[in-house]
């Protein structure tokens, strides 16, 4: 997995009623949740995402269904496939996503590090390397 993300496996109880998942700030994922949204209805041929966050860090969770996620830094670019709602992937700051291929009737709920702010989205993908490539190329030099 490349630098800045991570898959994470929450603790996941089955019994005969079902699964119980459950995710606590700090302990299952890498930071406090100061945020909760969910993403519904997509068309399976509709793609979302197309930015980066300056300082966000988010974890993304496939509820029901599957969803594909590009992710791409200036030097790598991986796809996963979320479709287990006790996986969740972790994504970083300066990390460009694209969600798609979204099965009919899937959920995506994504938690994030802080509040909604427009000032922390890169939607422009040229500006995105610009201001990324400092920060994975010194990473990839140390790797």
């Amino acid at each position: 997995m490349m630098y800045n993300c991570a898959l994470l496996k929450f603790k996941d109880i089955v019994s005969n009623d079902g699964h119980l998942t459950s995710i606590e700030e700090r302990i299952d994922v890498p930071f406090i949740i100061k945020r909760i949204y969910y993403i519904t209805g997509v068309a399976q041929d509709a793609e979302r995402g197309f930015h980066a966050h300056k300082t966000l860090h988010q974890v993304l969770i496939c509820l029901n269904g599957s969803i594909k996620i590009r992710l791409k830094t200036p030097i790598k670019e991986e796809q996963i496939k979320l479709n287990d709602p006790s996986v969740g992937l972790y994504i970083g700051p300066l990390i460009w996503r694209e969600m798609f291929d979204f099965t009919k009737g899937s959920v995506l709920l994504v938690a994030a590090s802080d509040h909604y702010s427009e000032d922390d989205y890169i939607r422009d993908y040229n500006l995105y390397l610009d201001e990324a490539k400092d920060t994975f190329l010194s990473h990839s030099i140390h790797e």
